[in-house]
């Protein structure tokens, strides 16, 4: 995204480094506030470990959740996992049905922009619930398929998101592009799957810059300005925050 364009629309980043609406900042500071000194987490879907490129000094920390005397061990599909540079240890899942994790073995299960991709979204939640220790916590971020961004995207056949993603968010590297399903991301769902798994869990809207228009500097600035008054139902992005009950 353009830099001056963001400049301009949300002038603090000039001084912060950030935007006044910034999603990731409030997600990884929410997942923040839940580790502990020695956290074990486990990171969903962790991908090569592309936020490692992120220019905002403040949010690479935030990102860092290794400090101390935590470990994260990532899982993932995809064998570029490997390559992960903000993980301790990397285990590829071979069956989406059984992670390569033992039972009530970590704190945190972190999954960002990981459930709009999951085939079965209730396999996936009870993995998530049966790898947590009691009271350990899920923490998800995912786009709200009722949000302009995913609606439009559920649109277009997955075969074609590469090209047009090379277009409207030319920043994004093509191995970092996968199908998307959509099968949980509304809130209903995802308190419905939440509590079916056993967790006790809040889903919440918010809504950051818009992603998608940043090669629209016109439009970018209209939506910057429409797109907080859209109503919680239709927000762009949703934040899962699950606790797995003691006993």
């Amino acid at each position: 995204m353009s830099n001056l364009l963001l400049n301009s629309v949300y002038p603090e980043r000039r001084f912060i480094g950030f935007t006044r609406v910034d999603g990731t900042v409030h997600f990884l500071s929410c997942v923040q506030a839940l580790l502990s000194s020695n956290s074990i987490v486990l990171d969903v879907g962790c991908g090569r470990g592309q936020s490692e490129e992120d220019p905002s000094p403040f949010r690479s920390q935030l990102r860092n959740f290794r400090a101390g005397g935590r470990k994260v061990i990532g899982i993932d599909v995809d064998p570029a996992g490997e390559s992960n540079p903000l993980i301790d240890e990397f285990r590829k899942i071979d069956d989406v049905g059984q992670w390569p994790v033992a039972d009530s073995s970590v704190q945190i299960v972190f999954a960002d922009y990981v459930l709009e991709h999951v085939q079965d979204p209730q396999a996936f939640f009870r993995e998530a619930v049966r790898v947590l220790q009691p009271n350990g916590y899920f923490c998800a971020r995912t786009p709200n398929f009722l949000g302009y961004g995913a609606f439009l995207s559920w649109l277009v056949p997955n075969r074609l998101h590469e090209n047009i993603l090379a277009r409207v968010q030319p920043e994004k590297k093509s191995v970092d592009i996968f199908p998307t399903v959509y099968r949980c991301n509304t809130k209903w769902r995802l308190k419905r799957t939440l509590r079916a798994a056993g967790f006790e869990g809040v889903v919440y809207s918010i809504e950051a810059e818009p992603p998608y228009l940043q090669s629209f500097p016109k439009l970018f600035r209209v939506a910057s300005y429409v797109v907080p008054y859209f109503p919680s139902l239709l927000k762009s992005t949703l934040l899962v925050f699950g606790r797995k009950p003691d006993g």
